[in-house]
């Protein structure tokens, strides 16, 4: 049964940073396509973050484009989101996601991602 652990939301002004850690269980990791999606209030899931195999690839959305990164620790089943520069927008309950892909494959389709984790809310003070 895989698990998808997120931590590290909180509360934060505009311009701070937050680090997210989703830990896994469950699956083989190093296969994975690994992501972020967030849920902002009142609207539809958005795509924010991904990686491939051993962070060979990532791919993000020009609305956080430079201000997020994302990561991978295969020996630790964990992937990270760093978030820097946050803006009030950014508010939402950001979930880890993933699925079994290709050493080189990536999507920002949200609907393609199997695995979800039960979110953590980050919300950004103006």
């Amino acid at each position: 049964q895989v698990q998808l652990v997120e931590s590290g939301g909180g509360l934060v002004q505009a311009g701070g940073s937050l680090r997210l850690s989703c830990a896994a269980s469950g699956l083989t990791f190093s296969t994975y396509v690994m992501g972020w999606v967030r849920r902002p209030p009142g609207k539809e899931r958005e795509f924010v973050a991904a990686i491939s195999w051993g962070g060979r690839r990532t791919n993000f959305p020009d609305s956080v484009k430079g201000r997020f990164a994302i990561s991978r620790d295969d020996a630790k089943n964990t992937v990270y989101l760093q978030m820097n520069n946050l803006q009030p927008e950014d508010t939402a309950v950001y979930y880890c996601a993933g699925y079994r892909g290709g050493a080189y494959q990536l999507t920002n389709d949200v609907s393609k991602y199997v695995d979800w984790g039960q979110g953590t809310q980050v919300t950004v003070s103006s």
